[in-house]
């Protein structure tokens, strides 16, 4: 008995078992597809989320490289900005004279007021072509007070001698009533200076190496170095060298420099040499890497641009180059240059000099990704004809954002909308797109305008 019941209890029992399977298989196999949706969910959120992290690691590189460019395009501001400080300076200091030249003295006092109290590079020159204007306006107290902060101020200047010269002539006038003959002095010496132009300058050489050693104005000092320049003799040129090699104020000498160069034979190209090899005035040396240029004199300025120390006569040195057409001098240079801010220097003077061919290879081999886009950059500015071609080729072969984005503002510059087009049509980047529709959006194309509104029609 005891056993039947046993088996009869167990059967019950799974029977038992087996209805509840039954009753709880389709709970069990919702519970398995809810779990199959929620990793399918899972799946389809996870893949979002990477998208998402695609995109923002896109925008950050975006961003870097836009940073980047900010950054080289601040720097380029910085030097464009003490450049252009410096040519105003410059242009300041030539009107200042012209308005002397013309006899235009508030002008004159106007002008070199301001470079004196701007602290310009040729402030003790302002304050004495002050003082000049000053005492032609019968001023002569504040002449006196110009020439004293001139003194005070500049105690090492070389327009010293000119000014205590100055002092004297204006003490003797001061308070006195300035007498017509006194007044036009220098109008009428350089009236005859004008003549002997006109004659046999040999005769004229004594007369105005005498003017130049004695206190006479220095505008009439520079009328006198004019006219000796046009003389071919021995004397006249030792003159010149004499002044050249700062025997007189640095306006005068940079004159000199400048007659040098315009009459560039073998013996005035040493004698620039040997001036720029002494000399530790960056000006003046400036000076005379722009007289080589006039005498295309290559092999000095290939040499300081070479062995140079000071960057800003280097710079000045490739920018001569490029002036010069130098391409395979820049060229030679480029190749054994490790400066990355002496080769962008170059890649200018390179554009100076219509050097298309070796640009093209910079963009396309160079391996620093900066000078590569330097030199696209460059290309956009040597006209489309001539590179219209090897910038689309390079966007097409290039995968760096910044080479392409430069081939972007290349074409831009150009005003090529039609390659913009083109590319813009071909692009499956959608940043890349963006930023060409942005270009074409500010040019007045045919081309970019049947574009846009061909997008908008979509």
């Amino acid at each position: 008995m005891t056993r039947h019941r046993v088996e009869r209890t167990a059967a019950g029992s799974l029977v038992m078992l087996m209805a509840v399977a039954l009753l709880t298989a389709p709970a069990m196999a919702a519970a398995q597809d809810e779990r199959r949706l929620a990793r399918v969910e899972d799946d389809d959120q996870a893949r979002e989320r990477a998208d998402q992290a695609r995109e923002r690691e896109e925008q950050a590189r975006e961003r870097a490289e836009q940073a980047r460019e900010r950054a080289e395009q601040e720097i380029e501001r910085a030097e464009n900005a003490r450049e252009r400080e410096r040519d105003r300076a410059e242009n300041a200091y030539e009107r200042g004279q012209r308005a002397i030249e013309r006899a235009e003295w508030a002008s004159a006092v106007e002008q070199f007021s301001a470079l004196a109290r701007a602290g310009a590079a040729r402030a003790d020159a302002a304050l004495y072509w002050r003082a000049y204007a000053l005492d032609k306006l019968n001023r002569q107290a504040d002449a006196l007070t110009t020439v004293a902060e001139l003194l005070k101020g500049f105690p090492m200047s070389r327009w010293l001698s000119d000014a205590r010269a100055l002092e004297m002539q204006v003490r003797q006038r001061a308070g006195q009533p300035v007498s017509p003959d006194t007044q036009s002095d220098d109008d009428l010496k350089l009236l005859a200076i004008q003549a002997l132009q006109h004659s046999n300058p040999e005769q004229a050489v004594p007369m105005l190496e005498k003017l130049l050693q004695g206190n006479q104005s220095p505008r009439l000092k520079e009328r006198a170095l004019f006219v000796l320049a046009q003389s071919g003799s021995p004397r006249a040129r030792q003159v010149i060298t004499g002044i050249a090699r700062g025997g007189s104020n640095p306006d005068l000498q940079q004159k000199a420099i400048q007659y040098l160069g315009m009459n560039g034979n073998a013996a005035n190209r040493q004698v620039l040499g040997e001036i720029y090899a002494s000399s530790s005035d960056l000006e003046i040396k400036r000076r005379i890497l722009r007289a080589f240029m006039m005498s295309g004199d290559k092999d000095h300025v290939l040499a300081a641009a070479t062995s140079e120390k000071s960057p800003e006569l280097r710079a000045e040195a490739v920018r001569q180059l490029g002036m010069m057409g130098a391409r395979e001098e820049l060229w030679q240079l480029y190749q054994k240059e490790s400066s990355t801010d002496v080769k962008q220097q170059i890649v200018q003077g390179m554009m100076m000099g219509g050097d298309v061919t070796h640009m093209i290879e910079i963009a396309n081999t160079e391996a620093n990704m900066d000078l590569r886009r330097r030199a696209v950059q460059q290309l956009g500015m040597m006209g489309s004809t001539r590179t219209n071609e090897t910038l689309v080729t390079i966007y097409a072969r290039q995968t760096d954002p910044g080479i392409r984005n430069a081939v972007i503002d290349a074409l831009f510059i150009q005003g090529n909308a039609e390659s913009l087009v083109t590319l813009a049509k071909k692009e499956t980047d959608r940043t890349m797109q963006r930023r060409m529709v942005e270009k074409l959006s500010l040019m007045n194309s045919p081309a970019a305008t049947n574009y846009l509104l061909e997008i908008l029609n979509k």
